[in-house]
């Protein structure tokens, strides 16, 4: 499945959540960093979920911009 994550900077680096997957969160000192980083925490959440025998989210947060005159 594909999730959205949105990516956020920090004083330290970069975190990241999807909206999709609750409570799946990660970190990271790069952008490159933070994406590896929470590929391998959503991939040991959903584990954790299919072997506790929970429902998988199902991928359903979308993105988009908008302009606004500033």
């Amino acid at each position: 499945m594909r999730y959205l994550v949105v990516i956020e900077k920090s004083q330290t680096g970069y975190s990241t959540y999807s909206p999709d997957v609750l409570g799946c969160v990660s970190t990271g000192a790069t952008l490159e960093e933070v994406n590896q980083n929470m590929q391998e925490a959503s991939e040991f959440h959903i584990n954790g979920l299919i072997e506790e025998g929970l429902e998988i989210p199902k991928p359903s947060t979308y993105s988009a911009y908008v302009e606004v005159a500033a």
